[in-house]
């Protein structure tokens, strides 16, 4: 089986959106969290559309080919727009965890499920051995706070946003890490974190 991670881009005092995240402005005021991933001078082999640095690509490219699946979270969902109907991943089944119904526009590749154990039990037998990739602060918390989760990325952007979403909610307890790798990049410093068990 594939390990549980999470793969999100940050602000140094810890947001994953600007203000006023909604529907078609999934990042609210902090689309610079982003601009690291269109400002290289590379085209991505495994994320279409994606022009990253040498040291971005390499990094992001690692991780990106060996995902199998993607949980993410309603909230999340809703404000990137359902990925238009696609996921945010090229090859993998995008599941979310979702209490509402499903919406009429959701694509087969999308699957709603009313709890965090149930998305990644159906994430976890589709990726096989490839990796299940966790997305939102919600979803990567209540992951960590079960115990689910064995690494993960933060992207962390040279910026403080001031307000948004935060990285991590409140956690139950703490969470013993393990620093596995820093790669430096134009713009961003990727950070890469095993949780100890």
């Amino acid at each position: 089986m594939g390990k549980v991670i999470s793969n999100l881009a940050a602000s140094v005092d810890g947001f994953i959106t600007g203000r006023d995240p909604a529907p078609g402005r999934g990042l609210g005021d902090g689309g610079v969290l982003h601009d690291w991933y269109f400002k290289g001078d590379t085209p991505s082999r495994v994320l279409e559309g994606l022009k990253l640095s040498e040291p971005s690509l390499s990094f992001v490219e690692r991780f990106a080919s060996r995902t199998g699946a993607t949980v993410a979270g309603r909230n999340t969902y809703d404000d990137s727009n359902g990925w238009g109907g696609g996921r945010p991943h090229p090859t993998a089944p995008l599941f979310v965890v979702s209490r509402g119904p499903k919406p009429s526009g959701a694509a087969p590749a999308q699957t709603f499920l009313p709890s965090l154990q149930e998305a990644l039990d159906a994430a976890q037998s589709v990726a096989g051995d490839l990796h299940v990739n966790l997305m939102g602060g919600g979803v990567l918390t209540a992951a960590l706070d079960a115990g689910l989760v064995d690494e993960f990325i933060v992207h962390q952007v040279p910026v403080l946003l001031g307000a948004g979403r935060r990285h991590f909610r409140e956690l139950s307890a703490h969470v013993q890490l393990s620093l596995v790798e820093v790669v430096p990049a134009p713009g961003v410093t990727h950070l890469h974190y095993r949780v100890e068990r």
